[in-house]
C-alpha cells in the first residue's frame, strides 16, 4: 500500500519522512479561526508550503485526508504533536504517528500557549 504524509504546523520542515512521500497540507478554516491565525500568518505558511514540494488543500483536515487516502488507497502518517485539534485528527482517522525530533528535553509540563514562556524554559538548556 501507499503512503502519504500529511505536513502540519508543528512538523513544517522537509524532514526525510516528507521526502520519501506525497506530502499534503490542509488549510482548514476551522482550525483557522480557532487558533486566532492572522492574515498575515498564514500567507507565510503558504508561502514557507510553496518552497517546499507539498500538495496544498483548502477544507475540513479530516474530509481531505480520508478522501485522498482511499482516492491513492494510501495509508497516512504525520509527525507527533502536542496539539489536541491535531491530535483528534490522528485519533480520528487512525494516523501513524513518527516521533518528532527533540528540540530540547524538559522534564516538567510546558505551557505552549506562548512561544515566550516555552522559550524561558528552554533557553537555558540550550546554551549551557
Amino acid at each position: 500500500m501507499n503512503r502519504m504524509y500529511w505536513m502540519h504546523t508543528d512538523c513544517m520542515s522537509q524532514s526525510q519522512e516528507a521526502l520519501r512521500h506525497r506530502t499534503v497540507f490542509v488549510f482548514d478554516d476551522e482550525q483557522i479561526e480557532a487558533a486566532g491565525w492572522g492574515l498575515k500568518r498564514v500567507q507565510f505558511l503558504y508561502e514557507c508550503l510553496l518552497e517546499m514540494r507539498v500538495e496544498i488543500y483548502r477544507g475540513r483536515t479530516v474530509e481531505i485526508l480520508s478522501s485522498l487516502a482511499k482516492q491513492r488507497q494510501a495509508t497516512i502518517m504525520t509527525t507527533s504533536t502536542p496539539d489536541p485539534w491535531l491530535q483528534e485528527i490522528i485519533r480520528q482517522l487512525a494516523i501513524e504517528q513518527i516521533p518528532a525530533p527533540r528540540f530540547v528535553d524538559l522534564t516538567e509540563p510546558l505551557d505552549l500557549k506562548r512561544f515566550s514562556r516555552y522559550w524561558k524554559k528552554a533557553e537555558p538548556t540550550l546554551l549551557s
